[in-house]
């Protein structure tokens, strides 16, 4: 059994009904033993955790076609994998966890980027793959012992490093799934309890998608719907100074990993799936600044 495989087959586990005298939890045991786990970390960031398992065994399963084919960002999948540890050694580095690859120089994303692929270059995708995954592990196990709220700052914002977690396992998922449709393999999404904080960031982020897009959306509400599992609805307040939310002006309501993928630069705003009432204009400007914050 390939490791994308035993994935689908830890999403089976999430189901609650196991027929009587099933074999299934055996089955299921005798094939987690055989993927490499997440690593061991605190509560609120087992979704990052979570996706880092996925990607890996998604690479597990690549061959030598599949590290050289160009996936996004007109990068390799060997550049993508180092383009990951690149930023999740910018997040180590700033809350004092371990960072491997090249001596750290500049602190900006696309920099340290640089840095990393021009190292990665030189070595086996199998190597790049390994330090990779080193160093996801290395920040998952220092995060165990941080609480969410402690402050991290990346590409100079400084928030509770559980949001810029978050960030991380959104960037992880997405370009999982960037890969994997460059490989055509279908990646099962996440567990409901790792969409669901995943999409409160997304939610949360709204009102400063607007503001670097040009648009104050001060006073104003938006009630947002995401349907699927791990969903939920929000009252998101579109100013990024507003302290409670008012009557809602619109109502959104999407898909959430679609939502989620929208906010990862992943899907066009101009024909995004959504149902919209209320303020028509208002919804429009949310989806079409959503993206607002993504990037390589």
């Amino acid at each position: 059994m390939d490791p994308v495989e035993r994935l689908y087959m830890d999403a089976l586990m999430e189901e609650p009904a196991v027929p009587a005298h099933s074999l299934r939890p055996q089955l299921l045991a005798g094939a987690r033993a055989r993927r490499r786990p997440a690593a061991p970390t605190a509560e609120w960031a087992r979704p990052y955790a979570g996706r880092v398992a996925a990607m890996d065994a998604l690479l597990a399963a690549a061959g030598d076609e599949d590290w050289s084919r160009v996936v996004v960002e007109g990068w390799t999948l060997q550049e993508l994998v180092a383009h990951l540890a690149a930023k999740d050694g910018l997040l180590a580095a700033s809350v004092g966890a371990p960072v491997l690859g090249p001596p750290l120089g500049a602190l900006d994303s696309l920099t340290r980027t640089g840095d990393v692929q021009a190292y990665e270059r030189a070595r086996s995708p199998e190597q790049t793959r390994r330090d990779w995954r080193a160093q996801a592990d290395a920040l998952c196990r220092h995060l165990a012992g941080l609480p969410g709220t402690a402050p991290a700052t990346l590409d100079g914002l400084e928030v509770p490093v559980r949001d810029h977690v978050l960030g991380r396992c959104l960037e992880t998922w997405v370009h999982a799934d960037d890969a994997a449709r460059a490989a055509g393999v279908r990646l099962p999404d996440p567990v409901p309890e790792h969409v669901r904080p995943t999409a409160d960031l997304c939610a949360r982020l709204l009102p400063w998608t607007m503001l670097l897009s040009g648009l104050d959306g001060t006073g104003r509400t938006l009630r947002l719907t995401l349907t699927g599992a791990g969903g939920g609805e929000w009252l998101v307040p579109l100013g990024v100074e507003d302290t409670a939310p008012g009557e809602p002006d619109a109502h959104l309501t999407a898909d959430v990993r679609a939502f989620c993928f929208l906010l990862g630069g992943r899907g066009d705003p101009a024909d995004f799936p959504a149902e919209v009432a209320g303020d028509r204009a208002l919804a429009a400007d949310v989806l079409r600044t959503a993206p607002a914050l993504s990037g390589p």
